[in-house]
């Protein structure tokens, strides 16, 4: 999932803005990934590589919703700490949203996978409560059996 400032949600949604710049230890998506931005919807990761915010020019800036790279690098700045900018590394996320047909074709399929994972989860559930009672009546068995046995003696 990526998150988004509402002021640039409008911006993905008419194809102005379709990259992004996220600082990470390490790569965290990769092409061809599919991914989700609340208030947007569903989105292909088209392409991530690391780059240098210092080398971004105006040209780097525009698909990601600014006109300059320096106000772009100011957004950044206003983001993550000085020790964070130290620390991570730049990556450049391309995406693209997914049309409409498709948003809802993915819903849909999401929400069926919700609803196996459910089931699943009901099962599983069910079956370690079905396994805690025979264990429990197991249990009282073999006590009876040694309250009997001591009752005889």
């Amino acid at each position: 999932m990526l998150l988004f400032k509402k002021k640039f949600l409008e911006q993905i949604r008419q194809g102005e803005k379709t990259q992004t710049i996220r600082l990470w230890k390490h790569r965290q998506m990769k092409p061809g990934q599919r991914s989700y931005i609340p208030g947007v919807g569903y989105i292909s990761i088209d392409s991530v590589e690391p780059v240098e915010l210092a080398q971004l020019t105006d040209a780097d800036a525009k698909p990601d919703g600014f006109p300059t790279a320096e106000l772009l690098r100011n957004e950044i700045r206003a983001l993550y700490t000085a020790d964070t900018l130290k620390n991570l590394i730049p990556f450049r996320i391309c995406f693209s949203v997914y049309p409409p047909r498709e948003q809802k074709r993915i819903a849909k399929e999401r929400q069926k996978e919700k609803q196996k994972q459910k089931e699943c989860l009901q099962q599983n559930h069910d079956d370690r409560k079905q396994e805690f009672i025979d264990q429990t009546l197991d249990k009282l068995r073999k006590m009876s059996k040694t309250k009997r046995s001591k009752t005889r003696k």
